[in-house]
């Protein structure tokens, strides 16, 4: 066997969505910040990212990670987070599969019942605290950074479905909202293509009529994700949420072709996302729980522990909690004959 790269990677899903976190084999990634290595990566490194998301390595719906030093004396563990079309400051699902990884595997000590830790997220410190019993974290529970809503009820005109209120908030992303009630957009799985169909025109006429900018980070722009949501039909749910990473380009002049792909788990930068539009509407107080369920059934409870500024902007301090699971260990190679390697999409499914 010819390898001109070699990748050892966890699989690992929380609440659902699949995270891979790769623990060995990467480049030395420069930066004096977490956030300056993932620019290192999307600059020198970006196939990597294609390697490992494309297939025939990857698919449409996994999410990816990459183990390094911080550079925080703060924190424990660094994680740089990618999708398909970008890298994320923030993810909730990636967290709690990076936390699950670092402990179950042994890169950080676990301590029964309780591990503390402190990551170093490309949006910032993230502390977290993970409930273990028998080798196995039973919940994740962490302090995202600070959420807040830019818009509320905003008019954007979107293609194929005429004038839409949205807002846009972040959450360690920048997401544009929408109530798919209104929509008529039905939020089960099973109706995945039409929700990511929608989903995908108003991101794009939203990025492009409604564009922001993160205040403490120029470099942070959006909003890149959508998030249509819904009222409970779960006992124990406050709210329903069917997040939309885009898969590909938007073509305005084929809406109907627009490819994204359905966020498996409820999302956790999401529903902090969610959790600041109630906020700033007066619906959603401190200390209250927040259950959102996303298109599997599955759910993550977000709470607000403090009110903060961001920038002109009034703040919720949110923590979010959820599970993970490991279902594999893996290793993939890169042969220098190979004629796809940043691997490929194919129209049928991407």
């Amino acid at each position: 066997m010819r390898t001109s790269r070699i990748l050892q990677a966890v699989e690992a899903h929380a609440e659902g969505d699949p995270g891979r976190v790769i623990t060995g084999g990467m480049p030395l990634l420069k930066g004096a910040s977490v956030f300056e290595k993932m620019q290192d990566m999307a600059a020198n490194h970006d196939e990597i990212r294609l390697m490992m998301l494309r297939e025939p390595r990857g698919n449409p719906g996994l999410c990816g990670n990459v183990l390094v030093p911080p550079c925080h004396p703060e924190a424990d563990a660094g994680f740089i987070i990618f999708e398909q079309t970008e890298y994320p400051p923030m993810s909730g699902s990636n967290t709690i599969c990076v936390v699950t990884v670092l402990l179950e595997t042994g890169i950080l000590p676990m301590i029964e019942p309780v591990t503390d830790l402190t990551l170093e997220a490309p949006a910032g410190l993230i502390r977290v605290r993970a409930e273990c019993r028998d080798g196995k974290i039973t919940q994740v529970s962490f302090r995202n950074v600070p959420a807040f809503a830019v818009h509320l009820d905003a008019k954007v005109e979107v293609t194929g479905l005429g004038t839409v209120a949205v807002d846009v908030a972040w959450g360690g992303m920048f997401f544009v909202l929408a109530n798919a009630d209104r929509l008529g957009v039905d939020l089960s799985a099973d109706n995945g293509k039409d929700i990511t169909r929608v989903s995908e025109a108003i991101r794009h006429a939203t990025a492009e009529q409604l564009p922001v900018i993160h205040p403490e980070n120029p470099a942070i722009t959006g909003p890149t994700i959508t998030n249509l949501w819904g009222a409970p039909i779960a006992e124990g749910t406050h709210g329903r949420g069917a997040i939309t990473l885009s898969t590909g380009p938007f073509d305005p002049d084929r809406p109907q072709d627009a490819s994204g792909i359905l966020d498996r788990s409820p999302c956790g930068t999401g529903t902090c996302a969610k959790m600041a539009v109630l906020h700033a509407r007066g619906l959603l107080a401190p200390g209250q729980d927040y259950v959102n369920a996303g298109p599997l059934g599955t759910t993550f409870t977000g709470c607000i522990v403090e009110e903060t500024k961001v920038g002109p902007y009034p703040a919720i301090v949110p923590t979010l909690s959820g599970q993970g699971w490991i279902y594999g260990l893996s290793s993939y190679t890169l042969d220098p004959s190979d004629p796809f390697p940043a691997g490929y999409t194919v129209g049928d499914m991407w």
